[in-house]
């Protein structure tokens, strides 16, 4: 049995009857006589023991309570000390065979909890718990006793992710409970709305445009970020967070991220905010023309590629193009990706800027030597080269001369009889000739070659040699029906028209002709002009 047991005024050492007056003896017997079963009081913890804590609440006999009813401690013991002072509930005056009466600790905490839950419902002000669970339909909340947190009231916006709120402490408001059913729903979301009603007329004070604040990220989509200024948003939108290239807000933010921003517009009646990141910074165009002058060598990355060419940011806010003719001396780009990708560091210089239009030309090839000024050294006029055909066009054929650098031989270069329609006709593309240097353009970046300046013209000697009424035998070369064309020496050639070919008229030539028979004709007419001479075989 604990010492004292039903009367503790003796084993208290020196308040005993003899010291203690009449009038606290009398105020002490009304005070126990006021504790009935089923009140709260406040009692002083007296010991501490491993089943049980003893707790005098001001009765005559003091009183015990279930050890289990207290967190434990290290040492096994429950987590008080003597001298606490607890608030404890009357189960029954009557001392059991300990002679202790039985309190519990429990029960008064779930009764004071009722009557604060009832407080914050009257008053409608807020009560602290926290998320212990996910259940149907919601969550339950510890607030001393289990409370539900419908879903519909825990955020401001639907959250699809309740389980990361398990743990977490907040204040709620109480929408409704019943003690006898033991039922309580709280809402989160009330308790926001107030909150950010309260900092809406605060920022509302504030909000006018030209105004500097600072807001916090709350939501992020394509277009731009959505920025809580204390109780309203504003919307950030892409083209105003950066002076540079941004593929997508969130790049640059990410939701609960601080921010300071400027607000562009505010329109007071349906309380839309437009806001701008880059206007609290200093557009970096300003000084552009001084810091990228023309000529100047600059470095920069690619951020991205098109069918013209490829652009180039040097600074945030500042790109260049580098278009596909500014590439390469040498290679024929048929696009930028074919030597670039984006995120490429590539050194360029500045072509042309204009301020105004907020444009940089840029050229990479202008970092390097340019081969067309040293193939005019390499290749004087005059020079004999040889080369591949690389390819063949209606106009000529181009002959490759170095790595990148192709000469042109036109049609009217290839032969001195100027007969040829196509290029096709003497030669195909891989085989290898020669030809000489007739022209090196640098600025047009073309190199004029000459197959027919390999000879000298047969033109200048032919008068020497052939006139009207000289006989010849020629080669036939080409035949159609009425005409033919016929090799009379190298490099010249005569046409015999058909009705020249017999005494009996005009013939169908590609009846009696074929290409590589040798005729006896005669020169009847030479037009040195055209270079045309014409023979007849019915003369000869």
């Amino acid at each position: 049995m604990w010492p004292g047991a039903g009367q503790k005024e003796l084993m208290s050492g020196t308040n005993t009857h003899e010291e203690m007056s009449f009038g606290d003896l009398l105020e002490q017997s009304f005070k126990q006589d006021e504790i009935r079963d089923g009140d709260i009081v406040d009692g002083r913890i007296v010991a501490v023991q491993r089943d049980q804590v003893i707790v005098d609440f001001g009765f005559k006999s003091e009183g015990a309570i279930s050890a289990s009813e207290f967190p434990r401690g290290e040492d096994g013991k429950p987590a008080v000390k003597e001298g606490d002072t607890i608030s404890v509930f009357v189960e029954s005056k009557r001392e059991n065979q300990d002679g202790l009466c039985v309190l519990s600790k429990e029960k008064a905490d779930r009764m004071r909890i009722w009557d604060d839950i009832a407080k914050a419902y009257d008053t409608d002000s807020t009560i602290e718990g926290t998320v212990v669970s996910r259940v149907k339909g919601g969550l339950q909340v510890d607030i001393g006793v289990k409370a539900f947190l419908p879903g519909s009231q825990v955020d401001l916006r639907p959250i699809r992710n309740l389980d990361k709120l398990l743990g977490e402490k907040f204040r709620f408001k109480v929408i409704k409970f019943n003690k006898r059913r033991n039922n309580i729903v709280l809402s989160r979301r009330l308790v926001l709305e107030q909150e950010r009603e309260e900092k809406k007329s605060e920022t509302l004070k504030k909000l006018q445009e030209g105004a500097i604040l600072d807001g916090q990220v709350k939501n992020i989509t394509e277009y731009g970020a959505f920025i809580d200024l204390g109780g309203i948003d504003g919307l950030l939108h892409i083209t105003d967070m950066s002076w540079g290239r941004l593929n997508h807000p969130s790049d640059m933010f990410k939701v609960g991220d601080e921010v300071r921003v400027k607000v562009l517009k505010f329109d007071a009646a349906t309380e839309r905010v437009s806001l701008g990141l880059k206007q609290i910074q200093d557009d970096p165009w300003i000084e552009a023309d001084k810091k990228y002058p023309v000529g100047a060598r600059v470095s920069g990355r690619v951020v991205s590629l098109t069918d013209y060419g490829a652009f180039v940011e040097l600074e945030p806010g500042i790109e260049g193009l580098v278009h596909i003719t500014e590439m390469s001396w040498t290679k024929r780009v048929k696009h930028p990706s074919k030597l670039y990708a984006i995120g490429d560091e590539v050194t360029a210089m500045v072509l042309e800027i204009d301020i105004s239009q907020k444009r940089i030309s840029l050229g990479i090839k202008q970092t390097e030597p340019n081969p067309w000024q040293l193939l005019a050294k390499k290749y004087p006029l005059g020079t004999v080269i040889q080369g591949p055909i690389r390819n063949l066009a209606d106009f000529g054929i181009f002959v490759g001369v170095e790595e990148g650098i192709d000469g042109l031989v036109h049609i009217s270069d290839i032969s001195w009889s100027g007969r040829l329609k196509h290029p096709g006709e003497l030669y195909s593309e891989g085989i290898d000739v020669e030809a000489v240097v007739l022209d090196i353009n640098v600025d047009q970046e073309r190199f004029s070659l000459g197959i027919k300046q390999l000879t000298d013209d047969p033109w200048r000697a032919m008068p020497d040699r052939l006139e009207p009424g000289s006989h010849v035998q020629g080669r036939i070369l080409k035949v159609d029906r009425s005409e033919a064309w016929v090799e009379l020496e190298p490099g010249i050639e005569g046409l015999l028209p058909a009705d020249e070919y017999s005494n009996q008229g005009p013939v169908d030539l590609t009846q009696v002709l074929t290409p590589g028979d040798v005729e006896l004709m005669v020169v009847i007419n030479i037009n040195p002009d055209q270079r045309i001479i014409t023979v007849s075989r019915k003369r000869a």
